[in-house]
């Protein structure tokens, strides 16, 4: 296990409030999104220095994607009526849609069409780690001293795992993330986003690349694309812990080759351009797509569909996730979820809880 030379004392910070999303109008996008890459202000250094080396299982079958290739591929609906054409949202009008709006694949996700497996995200089998999807890196100041530096990774599809001979938790659209303190520039702990829920460690307790020892290594799940700190079979979080993750040392992913980087203002709730971007920046001018809370899939299918079911609560179709933006990036703790956020400091702490 190889760690940075210093880490910051172990400290507690303030908190910090979460208020209402400001988005520019349509009308004046062009003005705002040319104002908002003049005024850009390039993402720490530290941001790429020790961001996560990450690994996709070995089998996987569902890669990155790309925001773009994904919208492009889907409708805008409401209670299951399209009130749009497939195609017809892009980057520059996501924002203008509203919170109740399922981006719906235009295709029968049973045919398993090429966009929705991604195949073109598969990082380079040669093990240098670039996608051809672009990831996220948004960089949010808490205070002073302390910068969250989020890592999102977006997926057309979610595979979800096999409990006794079935399957659960399929749906188009799969956000997940990774999230590094940092104080006075050092890191000082990582959260693992898992599904709906995730793990936080101290960053002196993570196993490190061997390419890199500033970077902590992450494994992505097989199909359901949770990220965790180790190798191996990873406990589930849904239909009575009898499911697992499996996860280990598959295609190699460095998100700092390709990333689309922006700046979180936690006391407005607004996005900005980040400068220093990876090519995956150069696709849109405004960051307010990021704004918008609705849907990256289908609705859950109802009772009666060909082929849904469920059990146990759980089914085997269910509703895309939302995006970047509800996923608590002005958290006063490490952890997602603020109350009983708990940092380990033990990879191997098998009694650990997820927050």
């Amino acid at each position: 296990m190889v760690g940075i030379a210093s880490s910051p004392t172990r400290l507690g910070l303030a908190a910090f409030l979460l208020v209402g999303l400001a988005t520019a109008a349509p009308s004046s996008k062009r003005a705002a999104a040319a104002a908002a890459a003049a005024a850009a202000v390039p993402l720490p250094d530290y941001a790429i220095t020790y961001a996560p080396w990450s690994y996709l299982y070995s089998s996987e079958g569902t890669f990155p994607s790309d925001i773009t290739v994904h919208l492009n591929h889907t409708i805008p609906e409401v209670n299951y009526a399209a009130i749009g054409a497939a195609g017809s949202v892009t980057v520059d009008t996501l924002d203008t849609y509203a919170s109740d709006v399922y981006l719906t694949s235009a295709d029968d996700i049973s045919d398993e069409p090429a966009w929705l497996l991604s195949d073109y995200g598969m990082p380079d089998v040669g093990g240098s780690g670039y996608s051809a999807a672009p990831g996220l890196i948004i960089a949010a100041e808490k205070n002073e001293s302390v910068v969250d530096v989020f890592y999102f990774y977006f997926y057309s599809y979610n595979w979800g795992r096999p409990v006794i001979g079935l399957e659960f938790d399929l749906h188009v659209g799969d956000w997940e993330h990774s999230m590094t303190r940092f104080v006075d520039g050092v890191p000082y702990a990582i959260y693992l986003s898992e599904h709906s829920a995730g793990s936080a460690y101290y960053w002196d307790v993570m196993d490190f690349s061997t390419q890199d020892a500033n970077r902590p290594i992450t494994y992505v799940a097989n199909g359901s694309h949770a990220n965790y700190a180790t190798a191996g079979t990873q406990e589930y979080t849904i239909a009575l812990g009898i499911v697992t993750d499996v996860t280990d040392a598959g295609y190699a992913w460095d998100i700092t080759q390709n990333y689309r980087g922006y700046w979180y203002n936690t006391s407005t709730a607004t996005f900005s351009l980040a400068t220093g971007n990876s090519t995956g920046a150069t696709e849109e001018a405004s960051p307010s797509w990021l704004a918008w809370t609705g849907y990256w899939g289908d609705e859950q299918y109802a009772d009666g569909v060909e082929g849904q079911y469920c059990l146990f609560g759980e089914c085997l179709y269910t509703s895309g996730p939302t995006g970047p933006v509800t996923k608590n990036l002005g958290r006063e703790t490490v952890c997602q979820t603020d109350d009983g956020c708990v940092i380990f400091d033990d990879l191997d702490d098998l009694t650990k809880q997820s927050k």
